[in-house]
């Protein structure tokens, strides 16, 4: 039973799949990305965004909008394909793609031969070695004819949005799916190639129960999933307006979340699958639960990862370009974004330069959150040593010598240990998702 203390939970904290966070971003110099684009070598991976959505969920946070249009679609992805372009051009050939990641939004709510254009694309325009493939799905909106196209494209990787399998909290997320059609879904991508299924679920939802949450559990396991990412629903309408839609009143309480997070963990480890970090879960001999064992695990923009590349490329509306000294953000608004790329220009004005302070800080959080320990600078303990104090002397943390380590009572609470090492989070009033 992991210890609940509440007073350590109250202040919202970021998820870290990036270092400074989002919220730090600010005007970027013209020429940065192009110039940190230009220097890049060794192994890279792209991430692709799709914008689009057939339906549009109420929680979610993404930069979305409804594919009904089909002449905005069109569109967008024509300047898709001329920012891909512009970015192999400046691309040196030495850097090499290992990973290519469509997420969205949903990536299917495209047209397949639309998506194997993006896949040929790519193949043509940047220099692939055993390059793995990935895509999220929704699973209201998978068709044989898409299977066909993940099968055609070599993905090997897929993740479904699932959330839950409750009826009654589909209703009120706005994501109503019946269990075939995610059955279905499931047997098209297995048929096709796909060896690692990930499924998306969530736990705090409003109406939600720990039954709702066992049985969800009980399902995805039963139907086979090798991996799943158990994340709490934020609900922050004051930054999502799309979740003003949500009855309030109906979420869970604090206490609540908690014990249905300590549920997800105690089940689904009962049950054969690895923790990985503090939120994902997979089976012993899915990469990613290799990677953790192994201490290998990554934290990007995407979650936890097996991915070791110090640099991705962000193509798309919104997409994240990450180097180990720069953060920059493509154009959010769809329509500047069409319009800056269609003119073979980079549309990053917004992110961060990564001091040397900051690498050393990302590091330090990393460490944290994918090993549950780092060994600190002497200044830097000093600095953090009164704040650790609450963590230590519940047994959450324990210091050996310069090494923190992160407890098994303490998991439930590395985000808030890790935020400990964040100095910008004296500074932004930006609110975060709960820490459970």
């Amino acid at each position: 039973m992991w210890p609940y203390y509440p007073d350590l939970l109250e202040t919202p904290v970021p998820r870290y799949t990036s270092y400074p966070t989002a919220a730090d971003f600010g005007a970027i110099a013209p020429g940065a990305l192009q110039q940190q684009i230009e220097k890049t070598t060794g192994d890279v991976s792209v991430y692709v965004h799709i914008p689009f959505c057939e339906k549009i969920c109420f929680y979610c946070g993404c930069n979305t909008a409804a594919s009904g249009r089909r002449q905005r679609v069109e569109s967008y992805l024509a300047a898709l394909h001329n920012q891909l372009e512009t970015v192999a051009n400046l691309l040196p050939r030495v850097a090499s793609v290992r990973r290519v990641a469509f997420g969205g939004g949903s990536p299917n709510a495209i047209l397949p031969d639309e998506f194997i254009d993006l896949i040929d694309a790519i193949d043509r325009n940047f220099l692939l070695t055993d390059t793995e493939w990935s895509i999220e799905l929704d699973p209201r909106t998978m068709s044989s004819e898409w299977a066909e196209a993940i099968g055609e494209a070599g993905i090997t990787r897929a993740s479904l949005g699932v959330q839950t399998f409750a009826s009654h909290c589909q209703r009120a997320i706005g994501r109503e799916q019946s269990d075939g059609l995610i059955c279905r879904t499931i047997d098209w991508v297995r048929g096709a190639g796909v060896t690692s299924l990930n499924f998306d679920l969530m736990y705090g939802l409003p109406g939600q129960t720990d039954e709702d949450l066992f049985d969800t559990l009980e399902y995805t396991r039963l139907l086979g999933a090798d991996r799943i990412a158990l994340f709490g629903y934020a609900h922050v309408p004051q930054v999502i307006p799309r979740q003003k839609v949500i009855d309030a009143s109906a979420l869970p309480s604090r206490d609540e979340r908690f014990a249905m997070a300590q549920l997800g963990f105690e089940y689904l480890t009962s049950q054969g699958y690895q923790a990985v970090g503090f939120d994902h879960f997979a089976l012993p001999f899915d990469p990613l639960a290799m990677a953790a064992r192994e201490g290998r695990l990554h934290r990007n923009f995407q979650g936890f990862t097996d991915d070791p590349a110090p640099t991705m490329l962000g193509l798309g509306a919104s997409a994240i370009n990450v180097f180990p000294e720069l953060i920059a953000q493509n154009e959010k608004n769809s329509g500047r974004y069409r319009m800056l790329s269609s003119q073979g220009l980079l549309c990053a004005q917004e992110g961060i330069v990564r001091s040397a302070k900051d690498q050393m800080l990302g590091g330090v959080i990393e460490d944290l959150l994918c090993r549950h320990s780092v060994k600190l600078t002497p200044c830097l303990l000093a600095q953090q040593k009164d704040r650790l104090e609450p963590f230590l002397a519940r047994d959450l943390a324990r210091l050996e010598g310069m090494t923190l380590t992160i407890t098994d009572d303490g998991l439930p609470y590395a985000r808030v240990v890790a935020s400990l090492f964040d100095p910008y989070r004296t500074s932004t009033k930006r609110r975060f998702s709960s820490a459970i």
